[in-house]
């Protein structure tokens, strides 16, 4: 070991790695431009000169002091050597190149730098042929990469190996999903290898491609990079991308019609959308009474679904896709629709006087799927009849507001439940400035028939 070796400390190289490069080096009688890469500064080498070859080739290096040693070393294993035959020009030293991967070491006065040169003949990269693995899976598409590109590998003084990348990348088409236009959408997918493995695995695709194998970058920086694709892929991976979106009521005399998650009154009327990826042959929209999906109610074998939920109780709906072989499956979140119990609630007044406040005579109520509502004055004559519980009346009669008195209701309906309804009882209706009618008493006076 000389003297040189016995002062380089691991505070030394912690220093050296903190600095900003300084120093360069320059190359003749290379064939190709020389390609400089940046070094993990945890190594401590200030650049990285990678040459198409190193035969013939000179190295030179502008000093910034009058005392200036150069010493080379390799992989571990290597004893560190003064390069021998140094000439001198001025300020600028010039060596002749070690053949094979080299890392340097110039001694300018009181500063050391470190630089590794490359030979890229050792490592060139051939790429000749890439396939499909039968290895593959639903999630990764492994390829068969024929050909050679090794690791290449630089060193610090201590030792210790990096790799240096070389870039190889490996691009395929794909499907990614664009929720602004609410479809999936077809782009290039690309991964890095370091070196090429000759056995890899990527993700797989969403739609049918092939795959291309290209690089490496110090090949592409001079303009003889290689790209070798592989023969046309059928997707067999599948995804989906689903939603539920309930049909909106704003009826004011409805109990909880679907605010508080899917479901609260019923009928709710819900659909269900999935948009599948393109490997996608076999689906269902899945119904079931356990979350877990035990037993199955009701299978739908479709894309879109709307279905109207009309009894109590809770129902958990998943979607779920495969591939033409049954191979690859995706399954989607569980949607949960709770269905409410039903009521209905009746109130004995109103009045239709159109102040804004109780102008019209309305149920309130939940989860009511048939409903049958008649109305009459005392004398049996039927002032409205209406089917829809989010009706009213408005106290009128072929147009005309009645007199105040006391009319009657008589439902009939059924609950999502199964609940049956069969009420009756009062509407007491109330005019601004007239008297006030009972059910005891004369509605529209006198004892006679209203005038209606």
């Amino acid at each position: 070991m000389n003297s040189l070796t016995k002062h380089i400390t691991a505070a030394a190289f912690a220093a050296i790695a903190a600095l900003p490069v300084q120093a360069r080096l320059s190359f003749s009688g290379t064939t190709l431009p020389v390609v400089t890469a940046e070094a993990d500064r945890a190594s401590g080498i200030e650049a990285i000169y990678v040459l198409s070859q190193t035969d013939g080739v000179t190295i030179s290096y502008n000093a910034t002091s009058s005392s200036v040693t150069w010493n080379r070393y390799g992989a571990p294993g290597t004893p560190m050597t003064e390069v021998d035959g140094v000439v001198r020009n001025g300020n600028t030293y010039t060596i002749t190149a070690g053949s094979g991967d080299t890392g340097y070491v110039i001694s300018d006065g009181t500063a050391q730098h470190y630089f590794w040169v490359t030979d890229y003949s050792g490592h060139r990269l051939d790429i000749s042929a890439v396939n499909i693995s039968p290895e593959s899976a639903c999630d990764r598409t492994v390829l068969d990469i024929s050909g050679t590109g090794d690791a290449i590998r630089y060193y610090s003084m201590s030792g210790r190996g990096f790799d240096l990348s070389r870039d190889i990348k490996i691009s395929w088409n794909t499907l990614r999903y664009d929720s602004e236009q609410q479809t999936w959408l077809q782009y290039r997918q690309t991964e890095t290898m370091s070196w090429l493995h000759n056995v890899t695995g990527v993700t797989a695709p969403f739609c049918d491609t092939d795959f291309t194998v290209s690089g490496d970058r110090f090949l592409e920086a001079w303009g003889m990079g290689q790209s070798v694709s592989s023969p046309t892929y059928t997707a067999i991976a599948v995804s989906a991308e689903t939603s539920a979106e309930q049909e909106s009521r704003d009826n004011s005399n409805e109990k909880n019609p679907g605010t508080d998650g899917l479901g609260g009154s019923a009928p709710a009327v819900i659909t269900f959308t999935a948009r599948p990826t393109d490997a996608v042959v076999f689906r269902e929209w899945q119904f079931s009474r356990t979350e877990g999906f035990e037993d199955i109610d009701r299978r739908f074998s479709q894309d879109e679904l709307t279905y109207t939920f009309e009894e109590e109780g809770t129902l958990y709906v998943r979607y779920q896709c495969s591939d033409a072989g049954g191979q690859c499956f995706y399954e989607s979140q569980t949607y949960t629709v709770s269905i409410g119990a039903s009521s209905i609630e009746c109130p004995n007044a109103f009045s239709p006087n159109g102040d804004g406040r109780n102008d019209e005579w309305k149920v309130s109520y939940q989860s009511i799927v048939s409903f049958e509502c008649h109305i009459f004055n005392r004398w049996g004559q039927k002032m409205c009849s209406f089917t829809n519980p989010a009706e009213g009346w408005d106290g009128r009669y072929k147009g005309k507001t009645v007199p105040t008195g006391v009319y009657f209701y008589v439902i009939k309906a059924t609950g999502a439940d199964g609940k049956e309804y069969k009420l009756s009882g009062d509407i007491n209706i109330l005019h601004k400035g007239r008297s006030t009618g009972t059910s005891g008493g004369d509605a529209g006076g006198g004892g006679e028939t209203p005038a209606l």
